[in-house]
């Protein structure tokens, strides 16, 4: 199942490779190819291998790759931006047309199939025919769920299916995964796979009090993760691990809160990180990151702007290679005291890839930013570049993209 994170690499490779001064040897070895060899001490020219299984090869660029190489440093910019569509509202036309959105996710309640759809057209008709939105939604179960009525099937809560076991929640999200193929829509914003610590329960505002957790056992939490997650890449939609590193030891939520959103326990070693690792190897594409703060990784700093989070904890420690998001930037008052431009650059310099916003008003000012910021010098349009690679590479695994 580590086939997701290898493609989501591929593009971010090649683009690295064209800055790189020095040539990589095929295998990941040193510049001798991997080690001495017999004969090879003396003066004489070792002979070349004809084996095609040694021979070094190239892989042509994939799709990504290639569109990649295309974009202006707008639409790169924009790639890194998913824009919340409420229901019964109209995609701002300038969203994707002029700042280049990498797709939209759909926000509150819809409940009628067809309206779904021509938001989803609409969408495709505003962005470049080669370069396609992605989709996406909330899309958990129970009270957590943006499509309803003759949009989706109703599920049972997170807490429900934990309690009932893997089997049930791979039902559940075939379930999903189907609705959400059947509309167009090709990631979930799901599953959840914050592990509520026991003695908060229904005081964990954000996780527990909406019963959007599978349990409070790190090893449980983890099979179930690992279920849903497989479950949606069975119907060819994309899984998203959130809140990383967890929300359940927090009280307040922090959509509606930037107070009580700390937790003084998570560190590098924490079991309750057990479900996102779970659901890393079982090869979720996306990972969410937190606007909470934990100490214990970077004082003061909530997580979706913090290196030590990012880079160390989710890319170094448990080995995630896909596309990170951040949750809401737009709305969500975790983070209203940070200026609009540094939401998406903060989450760039910290390793991230793409902002979500609620508030699609904002989308202009957050492409603004990040153009901006990557006409600074190389390392910062090099950061855009690997993470436009990102997505680019995820659109392309979901089917978006002309191979």
């Amino acid at each position: 199942m580590r086939r997701r994170h290898l493609l989501a690499l591929a593009p971010v490779a090649a683009l690295a490779a064209c800055t790189s001064e020095e040539p990589t040897a095929p295998d990941g070895g040193g510049s001798d190819g991997g080690g001495e060899h017999p004969g090879q001490a003396g003066t004489s020219t070792p002979e070349l291998s004809t084996d095609p299984t040694t021979a070094a090869t190239t892989a042509p660029p994939s799709a990504a790759e290639l569109l990649a190489e295309e974009l202006s440093p707008r639409e790169l910019a924009g790639q890194l931006v998913l824009v919340g569509i409420p229901a019964g509202s109209e995609i701002p036309s300038p969203v994707l047309s002029e700042h280049h959105a990498g797709g939209i996710f759909l926000l509150e309640v819809w409940e009628r199939a067809d309206a779904v759809e021509a938001t989803i057209a609409t969408a495709r008709e505003h962005s470049r025919s080669d370069l396609p939105p992605l989709i996406a939604v909330d899309q958990e179960g129970g009270q957590v769920r943006m499509l309803r009525g003759e949009a989706a099937r109703r599920t049972p809560s997170a807490e429900e299916l934990g309690a009932q076991g893997p089997e049930a929640v791979t039902a559940a999200y075939t379930s999903i995964g189907e609705d959400l193929a059947a509309r167009g829509i090709q990631v979930a914003l799901a599953p959840v796979a914050d592990v509520v610590d026991p003695d908060l329960g229904d005081a964990n505002g954000p996780v527990g009090a909406l019963d959007r957790g599978f349990g409070t056992d790190p090893e449980a939490v983890g099979e179930c993760v690992v279920a849903a997650t497989e479950a949606l890449a069975a119907q060819g939609v994309g899984a998203t691990l959130k809140h990383f590193p967890g929300l359940g030891r927090v009280q307040e939520n922090t959509d509606f809160s930037a107070e009580g959103i700390e937790d003084p326990v998570t560190d590098v070693g924490d079991p309750f990180l057990q479900s996102f690792r779970a659901g890393i190897e079982a090869g979720a594409g996306l990972v969410m990151m937190s606007s909470a703060i934990y100490p214990r990784v970077e004082p003061e700093v909530p997580a979706m702007f913090s290196a030590a989070a990012i880079e160390d904890l989710l890319r170094g420690e448990l080995g995630f290679s896909g596309l990170v998001v951040s949750d809401d930037v737009g709305a969500a008052k975790a983070v209203a005291s940070v200026p609009v431009p540094e939401r998406a650059t903060r989450l760039l310099a910290a390793g991230g890839d793409v902002v979500l916003t609620a508030d699609a008003s904002l989308t202009g000012e957050l492409v603004d930013a990040i153009e901006a910021w990557a006409a600074q010098g190389e390392e910062q349009a090099q950061r855009v570049r690997e993470s436009a690679g990102r997505m680019l590479a995820l659109k392309e695994e979901l089917g978006l993209l002309e191979p």
